[in-house]
């Protein structure tokens, strides 16, 4: 087993990662940017390393960076995380050069299924089912024209993506030359290659996810799969697992996929096969992501295997500890991605101090987090800060103990997605599981009852009558005098307490 890693990564992905090494014996080392030096992740390593400004090219991006503090501090292995470096074949092969593990696929596994578009030529050769568009990376001519041929709309991605960055909607052929730079753009920015390809754009499917891990020797299971339905902009905002609609059977025949797939090129460590699931309950495959990803808490709920520790054994040579036949799904797990963003503006970041932070607990929660109250959330990186997951025996009680979660979680000083999850999950469709990658869309499209308060004054006026009302409500065991406890106060308490930034008044 490794003696030393270092965590290519921040935030809570960066703290997750340490607490394995730890519980596994091994030495942590973090890497930081300068506005992330009073980081989580910094102060819950062994040691930490400065690695530049905060502009993640020239801090968590630059490769000859990361090696060199490999290499300095002692490190024998690295854990990429998800994002940044994760899906770089070249910071793969630099960990090779520089005799260091990369605690992931090989680099070859990566080039081939990291890419999207040659991902999508070895499915192919494969007789795997994908959407009908483009296995290379086009020029603008050659998208309008296989735009064309497919006919609107469509997708474009970018070949090294993930995350929705680099991902555009096209609805009409005078949407697309704009479109198309604006990935290409976006898709250079976050990953360092503006490669972009084109495929048909499927209404309204639902998005389910296969995680597999492989080991050295050959082995390879399927670890169930995810719903990731629930998305705004391409961009997964609640995941659980498993998903309502698949059953055994399609369980087994999207598994089997997935394992081929990994198998077929080589693979070894965590991975994800991503699939669209049509209305007749059709699969296409999607992509496959040659790293951990943000929703692998809700895997490790249902299925009670530690991924990352498995990561770490599978890197160190290790073979998987179980067959198929030992994968047992029990459960249901819910994950709500906690973001620094306003979602009355758009759903524009909103970075600052932490001004108040009252995190949830209790039975079945679990709060993976990358800050702190009194921590001033940064502008330069993904504005995500934690991520909420509820597990329950079953689906109902999982959304009935995130709700509650969600009503005990509080971030004061800055706006957070808090209230957009109690909508979600209050809504008749998500409870019945009428879900699918336009549900949010259309969620949002509709007004929202919640109480809103322009003036601050109005605010303070607002919170301290419901305050005077709920000193005047009855005790829940129905004797006189004043009610104490959140849960026995008024609803219109319950909603303006939903306004964030209270806590600051």
């Amino acid at each position: 087993m490794f003696k030393k890693v270092l965590i290519a990564n921040r935030g809570e992905i960066a703290v997750r990662i340490i607490r394995a090494c730890r519980e596994m014996g091994i030495a942590s080392v973090a890497v930081f940017s300068d506005v992330d030096r009073a980081a989580l992740h910094v102060s819950h390593a062994d040691e930490a390393y400065p690695i530049g400004p905060a502009a993640a090219r020239e801090s968590y991006l630059s490769i000859p960076k990361i090696i060199d503090v490999a290499q300095r501090s002692g490190a024998d292995a690295i854990h990429p995380g998800y994002g940044f470096l994760s899906e770089n074949a070249r910071f793969a092969h630099a960990c090779q050069e520089a005799g260091i593990k990369f605690i992931g696929p090989p680099a070859a596994a990566m080039e081939l299924m990291g890419s999207k578009t040659r991902a999508r030529q070895a499915m192919q050769v494969a007789g795997v089912p994908f959407v009908p568009g483009s296995s290379r990376g086009l020029s603008l001519v050659e998208a309008e024209r296989m735009a064309g041929k497919i006919g609107y709309p469509v997708m474009i991605k970018a070949a090294a993506g993930g995350g929705g960055k680099g991902m555009r909607l096209v609805r009409s052929a005078t949407e697309l030359p704009s479109s198309f730079e604006t990935a290409k753009s976006e898709a250079l920015r976050s990953f360092n290659d503006d490669e972009v390809y084109l495929e048909k754009y499927i209404q309204n499917p639902r998005h389910i996810e296969i995680q597999v891990l492989a080991d050295e020797h050959g082995n390879a299971v399927y670890l169930g799969e995810r719903e990731c339905s629930v998305q705004r902009r391409h961009q997964k905002v609640i995941e659980e697992a498993p998903s309502a609609i698949v059953d055994q059977d399609l369980r087994a025949r999207m598994g089997a996929v997935a394992v081929q797939a990994a198998k077929s090129s080589g693979y070894a460590n965590a991975g994800t096969v991503e699939f669209l699931v049509d209305s007749e309950r059709n699969f296409y495959f999607l992509e496959m992501n040659t790293r951990l990803q943000v929703e692998h808490p809700v895997t490790e709920a249902v299925t009670g295997v530690d991924l990352v520790h498995l990561q770490l054994r599978i890197a160190a040579g290790e073979k998987l500890p179980f067959c198929q036949s030992d994968v047992q799904l029990r459960g249901h797990a819910i994950e709500c991605r906690i973001y620094a963003e306003d979602p009355e503006n758009n759903f524009f970041p909103s970075p600052g101090r932490i001004a108040k932070l009252m995190r949830p607990s209790g039975p079945g929660i679990r709060e993976d987090s990358g800050v702190y109250e009194g921590w001033t959330v940064p502008l330069d990186y993904d504005p995500m800060l934690s991520k909420l997951v509820a597990f329950a025996s079953d689906r109902r009680t999982a959304i009935s103990r995130m709700r509650r979660a969600l009503d005990e979680y509080f971030i004061g000083g800055i706006k957070s997605n808090l209230g957009l999850f109690r909508r979600i999950l209050d809504h008749p469709d998500f409870q019945e599981a009428r879900i699918d990658t336009g549900f949010l869309d259309r969620l949002l499209s509709s007004p929202s009852d919640d109480i809103r308060f322009e003036d601050p004054l109005e605010k303070l006026a607002a919170v301290s009558a419901a305050l005077f009302v709920a000193t005047l409500s009855p005790k829940p065991n129905g004797q006189n005098g004043a009610s104490t406890g959140r849960a026995a106060m008024p609803s219109v308490w319950k909603r303006a307490a939903r306004y964030e930034g209270v806590g600051d008044e």
